[in-house]
């Protein structure tokens, strides 16, 4: 998240407490706290229903916010821990979905690699939000949303070869921020 913009959006609602205000802040944010909820839900409706979640807490405690030392910590842990909560809550239902159908959850991961995997994931976070932002937006396109060269340079208005020039230099970046984390 671009810290500052956040800090700036915050003390403007802090101060209004205006809807359109907090509109802009969902803008914001919305994209990296769906990336979070989806990261631990595997789940589309379960991620759209956990980023709703988050941001409604947000709203109710939009008054406190500005106090908070660092947001983007703040928000990925909330974000995060209501995204643990659902999942608990769906398991105890006793079943998970999976993109190939329903099946009983079957694979537990040891707290290590659970925290090992979201601390890589954190970081996999940051350096997304350290690129520029036509050099993200292709990125995520291509490697998240497997959009096609062909459809990002249509829909962006770029050719095929400024896209792949893009996406290797985002590609270039996250390996040198998770190198050093690694």
């Amino acid at each position: 998240m671009i810290e500052t913009e956040i800090s700036k959006l915050l003390y403007k609602l802090k101060e209004s407490g205006s809807q359109l205000v907090f509109r802009e802040f969902y803008n914001l944010c919305y994209d990296r706290f769906y990336r979070i909820a989806y990261f631990y839900a595997k789940n589309e409706e379960w991620s759209q229903e956990i980023v709703l979640e988050a941001f409604t807490k947000l709203w109710e405690k939009r008054n406190t916010l500005t106090e908070i030392a660092s947001i983007e910590d703040y928000c990925f842990i909330l974000v995060k821990n209501i995204a643990l909560n659902y999942l608990a809550k769906e398991s105890r239902n006793d079943t998970v979905l999976f993109e190939d159908g329903m099946e009983k959850a079957s694979t537990q991961s040891s707290p290590e690699e659970t925290m090992i995997s979201e601390e890589l994931f954190t970081v996999y976070l940051k350096a997304l939000n350290q690129l520029p932002e036509r050099c993200r937006e292709v990125f995520v396109r291509i490697k998240e949303e497997k959009q096609s060269y062909a459809q990002v340079a249509e829909q962006m208005g770029i050719s095929t070869k400024t896209v792949d020039a893009q996406l290797q230099k985002a590609l270039k970046t996250i390996r040198e921020v998770l190198a050093s984390y690694l």
